[in-house]
Parts: C-alpha cells; structure tokens; sequence
C-alpha cells in the first residue's frame, strides 16, 4: 500500500553535509509515522530519526547534526545530515508505519531499497 524510494546518498568526506530524500506513494505522508534507519556492514539496523502530527524523535548520536523534515505537498521525507563523521557511514532506509512516529524497528511495516552513505576521514 505505501512504496518507499530513497534518494541522496554518496560519498562525502567528514565534516559534510549530504540531503537524503524518501518519495513515498500510496498513501499520504501526513497522516503516517515516518523515520530513518541506518545499517553499517557487520551492525544491526539502528534508529537514527522520525517525524510524525507528534513531533520528532532522534538517536543521541545526530543530535544537532541530522534534521529530519517533510514535504506534504511532495509527499516526501528529507534527512538533512551535517558535519559528518566516518561512523555515520552505512546504508540508510527510509521506513513508515500507520501510526504516530517510532524509534522501534518493529514498529514500522513499510521500507525502502536503502541509499549508501560513505564518510571518508
């Protein structure tokens, strides 16, 4: 019912910024839980930002550094990454869920294919 494609990510080197986008189709972002995930290789998948009617949420570790943002009209997600670090570097997904926003994985039933984000030291 609700398709997520991710867009954005590259390579950067730290202390960079990189703009992520989630276009999402099937349904209104307006009224959905919407969120950011991050998997580096050998790690488990982690929270990293979400946006919802309820406010927003992020993991301590981008506090201050990532904004996560919507655009209603656009029906699209944004994750605004700044002053990068090499420990920023995975694979980042967009995800949603029927439902107020979530720091939980198991929360959200709706994800995309992922974009690769590389911070060079």
């Amino acid at each position: 019912q609700v398709q997520l494609v991710e867009s954005g990510g590259g390579l950067v080197q730290a202390g960079g910024s990189l703009r992520l986008s989630c276009a999402a189709s099937g349904r209104s972002i307006s009224n959905l839980g919407m969120a950011w995930f991050r998997q580096a290789p050998g790690k488990e998948r982690e929270f990293v930002a979400a946006i919802s009617w309820t406010g927003t949420s992020y993991t301590d570790s981008v506090k201050g550094r990532f904004f996560i943002s919507r655009d209603n009209a656009k029906n699209t997600v944004h994750l605004q990454m700044n002053s990068l670090k090499p420990e920023d570097t995975a694979l980042y997904y967009c995800a949603a869920r029927f439902g107020r926003h979530s720091t939980r994985r198991n929360e959200y039933a709706y994800w995309g294919q992922g974009t690769q984000v590389t911070v060079s030291s």
